[in-house]
């Protein structure tokens, strides 16, 4: 007896045979194992975004330095580049749409990560650097070794596309006072002419307390070619402030601007995802940043928080 031929498979759906892949983000920052700064604050955003996030670590820690005592190493800057040699080798590069970079211990890991960028631009001309320029912040001052700050001005901002810091570092980095709503546009304004000429040039204040805002308030502030805008959400009392935060929203505003294009809307989506993001951690009363209770709101916040054109 002569075997059954094989029953007819049903025909796949365009859908199905032909997915969209998702973009690729190279990110190169510290990690903890416990808790959330770093690429521990950054990739599972991105993820929830929907981007594929390869990550490469600068550190290991087994938490974040606030506590006062961690263990785990510092890895040699050559190990960025030998990383990135593997992924080069796989013939990725050219695939990768952005890379993002956070905090940044030593001078070879600066320049470890300006070659990192030039190399993936060399596979794609079109990929984005944001580089969120991890430096110190108000109350604490400058916390990274004494030299970063020079040398991330000099090498990492040139190269960037996209640069998020905070106000302290605005302040840092461009030598102006920001205390008003027009001190911090000249300063973000002055930055942006330090970016990578033919890139889109946006500055992402975060963190951004000034005079003239409501009390009881936070605001992050976008400068882009095409205009200002601010976002203003309720400042939480969250003491002590958490820590990966800043790591966050860099990666939410990266992700967003990726997916739309439009810096106004990726910032009220971003920052209205942080809110919920810090509204859960506060309700929680826990040390760490919840942010796999607030995957949702990252793709879809429940409260937005809209952006008000201000220059």
């Amino acid at each position: 007896m002569k075997d059954a031929p094989p029953a007819a498979q049903p025909a796949l759906s365009p859908a199905v045979t032909s997915p969209a892949l998702p973009q690729n983000i190279l990110s190169i920052q510290s990690w903890v194992a416990y808790g959330h700064v770093g690429n521990a604050a950054a990739v599972f955003p991105l993820q929830r975004l929907g981007f594929e996030v390869w990550a490469i670590h600068t550190v290991q820690f087994s938490n974040h330095t606030g506590y006062g005592a961690w263990t785990g190493a510092v890895f040699p800057p050559e190990q960025v580049a030998d990383l990135i040699d593997g992924i080069e080798a796989r013939g990725a590069l050219g695939g990768c749409h952005a890379v993002l970079s956070g905090y940044m211990g030593s001078e070879g890991t600066v320049a470890a990560v300006v070659d990192a960028v030039r190399r993936v631009r060399v596979a794609n001309p079109g990929a984005l650097y944001a580089c969120d320029p991890v430096m110190g912040d108000v109350g604490r001052g400058v916390f990274v070794r004494p030299e970063l700050p020079e040398l991330i001005t000099a090498q990492a901002i040139p190269e960037a596309d996209v640069v998020t810091p905070n106000q302290f570092e605005l302040e840092l980095l461009t030598g102006h006072t920001v205390d008003t709503l027009e001190h911090a546009l000249e300063a973000a304004r002055a930055l942006r002419e330090r970016l990578r000429a033919g890139g889109p040039r946006i500055v992402v204040v975060t963190s951004l307390v000034r005079s003239g805002a409501p009390e009881g308030s936070i605001e992050t502030l976008v400068v882009t070619d095409g205009g200002a805008w601010l976002c203003r959400t309720p400042l939480l009392p969250l003491d002590p402030p958490r820590n990966g935060t800043g790591d966050a929203i860099a990666a939410l505003f990266l992700g967003h601007y990726l997916r739309s294009g439009d810096a106004a809307q990726a910032l009220s989506l971003s920052m209205s995802a942080l809110y919920a993001l810090l509204q859960r951690t506060h309700v929680a009363g826990t040390r760490e940043i919840q942010l796999v209770a607030a995957q949702d709101e990252f793709l879809k916040p429940v409260r937005v928080f809209e952006a008000q054109q201000v220059g």
